[in-house]
């Protein structure tokens, strides 16, 4: 295990936690016995301390909040997607009045400094607002037809019970990027959150009810489902044949043992899994505009996010100019408890984490390479609670545990020649969620970005990987699942698609010239 580290970090605040979870909480509108006095002890990051304890469903509870969300069904699909608009845009209201206090609840559970946390918050209003523009907006096609005297048509209908697992690192946008796309298409929702951030679930759900109450009668019972516990509980979403449609965050090895068991019943997966994200400096970048950009992409959320900043591929004549400020900026980035003001890298979710980073950190250098960083930071939180320098590593080539991810604060440094070359490390791994160049060439943007370019689901020309707003569809390829989220057309994935043919003629004519007269 490599050494500790004890500069720069911020001091911890001496506000009881636990205390401060609990009037949040209360003003969220959780009943205190939700949390306390369960079985899944609930700790946060940033000082490793309980700050809750909330009682855990079995797989029979998990069966019967199926059942409630699929007789809910029965009535949410007949009543109409503007209707079905007006609960998500109370919701976004809800939201907004929370937005503080969900935010700061956000920080305390998953260890995001504040401004993440509220940013979370306003991804989940951001979401309402789209799926209420939605609600009018679930447009079929008229179809050219060949017979005369008929009409062709494509009608979009409610599917079913979408299921959301999720998981810590956003432990309440992601089940609003489902939830609120579901909801104005008709179909209800049973919610497994991760087991490490179930405080937010609870917040949520209650903020949820509080829209629904506003909503009235039109809103029937097990509308919103919420289910905590074990993989157990996960297994019993993917296996229920009242479940068509199942979005699933997590890694590349629950997307493998989910896919199949969604393929056997041939239900739908929205699978967002790994992501080991590349950034290419290019040697017109402008470097001052990517050292920012990298910085954010590859240190935000404690390198724990499913967009963060993995790989950087710098071009050799500006590899000497950016590096060097590179790790300087590594080297003075505060890290510290979240709460406090200047902190830009709060804790690593759990001991599992910091255990991974180090396992990937010793790797590195037995293929010879420097890594800069990278040791825990001591005097912080308490023995349970993880803060890491972020590591930056300096790789001879394209290898090792650079091709794999590693969910937490490293950025694996690898020289190139041509763009091409880039490009090719670009894809030469398994994940295909997100990736950037910094570019001011037009040629090699747009290379970047055409079928021979990037062959990840996110393509970006001088921002980072990380940070995708809720108009365009979020996921990725290759072993990132294949699914799509959020904006753009990804409400078909939660709707069935019927094609209709009308014949309003007294003849019957039949396509492709079949002749059967009788």
């Amino acid at each position: 295990m490599s050494a500790t580290s004890t500069t720069p970090t911020a001091a911890a605040p001496a506000a009881s936690l636990a205390s401060e979870v609990d009037q949040l909480l209360q003003r969220l509108g959780v009943p205190r016995a939700a949390y306390t006095g369960g079985s899944l002890p609930v700790r946060s990051p940033i000082t490793g301390e309980a700050i809750g304890a909330v009682a855990q469903a079995s797989p029979a509870d998990a069966t019967a909040a199926i059942g409630r969300a699929h007789a809910a069904f029965q009535a949410w699909r007949n009543v109409p997607a503007p209707r079905r608009g007006e609960l998500v845009r109370l919701l976004g209201e809800e939201l907004r009045a929370a937005k503080a206090d969900l935010g700061r609840l956000v920080t305390l559970e998953a260890g995001k400094i504040p401004s993440e946390g509220l940013g979370e918050v306003q991804e989940m209003i951001d979401i309402c607002d789209f799926a209420v523009g939605l609600s009018r907006q679930l447009y079929g096609l008229t179809i050219a037809t060949e017979r005369p005297g008929h009409r062709m048509m494509e009608t979009w209908h409610p599917l079913g019970v979408c299921g959301v697992i999720s998981a810590f690192n956003f432990p309440v946008a992601v089940w609003s990027w489902n939830a609120a796309l579901a909801l104005v298409c008709g179909d209800p929702v049973v919610w497994k959150p991760s087991e490490k951030t179930p405080l937010t679930a609870l917040a949520t759900h209650a903020i949820a009810q509080r829209a629904i109450a506003r909503f009235g009668a039109d809103a029937p019972e097990g509308l919103l489902e919420l289910v905590v516990g074990q993989r157990d509980i996960g297994e019993v979403l993917v296996d229920d044949a009242r479940v068509p449609v199942l979005s699933a965050t997590g890694s590349t090895a629950m997307g493998r043992a989910v896919g199949p068991r969604l393929a056997a019943r041939f239900a739908r997966g929205i699978l967002e899994l790994g992501g080991n994200n590349a950034a290419i400096v290019a040697p017109s970048a402008d470097l001052d505009l990517a050292l920012r950009g990298i910085a954010f992409a590859a240190m935000g959320t404690a390198g724990q996010r499913c967009t963060t900043l993995r790989r950087l591929f710098v071009h050799e004549s500006v590899y000497d100019q950016l590096v060097p400020q590179l790790i300087k900026v590594y080297g003075n980035v505060q890290v510290g408890d979240p709460r406090t003001e200047g902190t830009l890298v709060g804790p690593l979710i759990d001991r599992m984490a910091f255990d991974g980073m180090q396992q990937a950190l010793e790797q590195s250098r037995a293929l010879g390479a420097t890594v800069h960083g990278g040791a825990r930071v001591e005097g912080l939180g308490g023995p349970d609670a993880y803060y890491v320098r972020p590591a930056l590593v300096e790789l001879q080539k394209h290898e090792g545990p650079a091709l794999h991810e590693t969910f937490a604060p490293i950025l694996y440094v690898v020289r190139y020649r041509s763009i091409e070359e880039a490009i090719a490390m670009n894809n030469a791994v398994g994940a295909g969620l997100s990736s950037s160049i910094f570019t001011l060439n037009v040629r090699e943007a747009e290379l970047f970005m055409s079928a021979a370019g990037s062959d990840c689901g996110i393509a970006n020309v001088n921002i980072g990987p990380s940070g995708a707003e809720i108009g365009g569809a979020f996921g990725g390829e290759k072993e990132t699942g294949g699914g799509r989220e959020a904006g753009s057309d990804s409400w078909k994935a939660y709707m069935r698609r019927a094609t209709n043919t009308i014949n309003y003629s007294t003849a019957l004519p039949l396509a492709q010239g079949v002749k059967f007269d009788v």
